[in-house]
């Protein structure tokens, strides 16, 4: 297993990992989580990542002039499967949403100006919104910067303006709407608070185990599969 461990370490100098399923959520979550950023505010056009290959695409261009409020982005080693749906028609008393098949959607507030998106960030979480698309849970985890010093002090989503609330609902009602369209897909039930947030993840968490199992150690095993099998067939050669 060590020349496993060896192989990994060795990879990771070579090939970029996977923003979804090769970087770590972190080691103290759900307080403070890894997010990976796709959009930033000054960005006219919404990428998001292609889960193929990892890499950063063009999804849309904005269809009108309001902008991200937040940096935007996803939670990495996250699923909303069935334990978020569940969790969703729970609060909605519901019992026909189902889980988007997307990794854990977040935005990140900060007062510093960053220009670019593809990047990780540390986030501490402070509430979210329950959100539904079409019928699909698409919850959005609201979340400071860690560190940021004007931010910082907001513990909880009660803590933040509540005009900065309404400009995040806005924004997430409307993203998706045609022009000339006089209905959304989208509909926000709740705001709710970091303890639920918490809740969230978790059960996020627990969907991408249950759809993906544990990436590494598959993997793991095929490489070692592999190393056997070259040894074997180096031992075979020799004794010829």
């Amino acid at each position: 297993m060590d020349k496993v461990n060896d192989m990994w370490g060795l990879f990771g100098l070579r090939y970029r990992s996977h923003p979804w399923h090769g970087v770590e959520i972190g080691e103290n979550v759900p307080n403070v989580i890894t997010s990976y950023i796709e959009v930033v505010p000054t960005d006219t056009v919404k990428y998001e990542i292609d889960k193929k290959t990892g890499f950063l695409k063009v999804d849309r261009p904005q269809k009108y002039s309001n902008i991200f409020p937040a940096l935007y982005g996803f939670v990495p080693q996250t699923y909303c499967g069935e334990k978020v749906a569940e969790y969703c028609n729970i609060h909605t008393y519901r019992n026909d949403i189902v889980g988007d098949g997307d990794p854990l959607d977040i935005c990140v507030l900060t007062e510093r100006y960053i220009t670019h998106g593809d990047i990780l960030v540390q986030a501490v979480p402070i509430g979210g919104f329950r959100m539904i698309d079409g019928g699909e849970a698409d919850d959005k985890i609201i979340a400071i910067l860690k560190g940021d010093e004007v931010y910082n002090r907001w513990i909880d989503i009660k803590d933040c303006p509540e005009t900065l609330i309404s400009r995040l609902k806005h924004y997430f009602l409307t993203y998706k709407d045609m022009p000339g369209q006089n209905f959304s897909k989208c509909q926000i039930t709740h705001t709710y608070s970091k303890e639920e947030a918490h809740e969230v993840i978790r059960r996020a968490q627990i969907d991408y185990k249950t759809k993906f199992g544990n990436i590494e150690n598959s993997m793991s095993k095929s490489a070692l599969s592999m190393i056997n099998r070259v040894n074997q067939t180096r031992t075979e050669s020799d004794s010829e």
